[in-house]
Parts: C-alpha cells; structure tokens; sequence
C-alpha cells in the first residue's frame, strides 16, 4: 500500500481541506480583530454634533483661520506635570495682550472626558492653569480675547504621555 500512495503522488485530504479552512479563516479574524483595535485606539478624526451644521459653518471658519493665520500671532502650548502653559507672541515677538484665554481639551474620538480650562495671564504673554491631563491623544482648541474680541484661535494636537491614568 505505501509503494502505491508513492506512485499516486500527493492526495488532498480532509486534513489538508481543514488546514486551508483554519489558516483562511484564522486571517479573516485577526485582520479584523487588528482592524477593530486599531480603529478604538488610534487617531480617527473629530466628532460633531451635527454634520449638517459644522458643513455650513465650515467656509467661515477657514475664513476666519486665514485671517488669523495671517495676523502672525503664533502660541505655544506645553503640557507638564499637570501644569499646562500657553505662550502667545505677536508678529514681531512681542508678548500678546489677552485678557480671556480658554483651552478645550477634547478627545480625538470620544466626548466624555472633554473639559474647559480658563488660563490665567502669568505675565509677558504667559497664560497658565493647573490640572492633571489624563495621557493619551489631546485636540486643545486655545481662543484668545481681548476686550471679548477673538485675537487669536488656534488648534493643537497632541499626546501626554505621562498624565495621570
């Protein structure tokens, strides 16, 4: 029997047949297994409240972030130790003059640990405030006023890396 297995070659069995359904299958569910932590942990974008909303506003807001962009106000946002600090300059380097400066730190997917922080003026463009940040993926949208005018908006994206857990 085995000089006649040689002589027939290679034969498929059930065995083999099981071997392909596992490797095929085990692929499927560990892609998507992947897939799925990737996409609950990764940097997925904004959440709106309403798209149609945000859609009509978009084209006022760019416009008012060119202008913006265009003053050359720029800021400067560090997050350390529970001390969050926010420097703004003015085109030529001098301090920036605000009297109302607000951090919303949001989550790039998920809403429930958003907050707002008020930041107090620590002198020469300074604006600072003490909380614990929880470490992960930050969006902090930073506005700053003066006389309640908006002077300058900005949006930073970052990581905490050793925040509080």
């Amino acid at each position: 029997m085995a000089a006649e297995r040689r002589q027939q070659g290679f034969v498929f069995t059930g065995w083999h047949m099981l071997g392909v359904m596992v490797l095929f299958f085990g692929t499927i569910i560990t892609v998507n297994l992947i897939m799925a932590w990737n996409a609950s942990h990764s940097w997925s974008g904004l959440v709106v409240q309403n798209t149609y909303v945000a859609s009509q506003q978009f084209n006022g807001k760019v416009a008012e972030a060119k202008a913006l962009a265009a003053s050359g106000i720029e800021g400067s946002l560090t997050i350390e130790g529970g001390r969050i600090a926010y420097r703004v300059v003015d085109a030529k380097g001098a301090p920036l003059i605000a009297d109302d400066v607000s951090a919303v730190f949001k989550r790039p997917v998920d809403e429930r640990e958003d907050f707002t922080l008020a930041l107090k003026p620590a002198g020469q463009g300074l604006f600072t405030a003490e909380r614990d940040i929880a470490r992960g993926q930050w969006i902090v949208d930073i506005a700053t006023k003066r006389d309640g005018v908006k002077v300058f908006h900005q949006t930073v994206r970052t990581v905490v890396a050793g925040g509080v857990q």
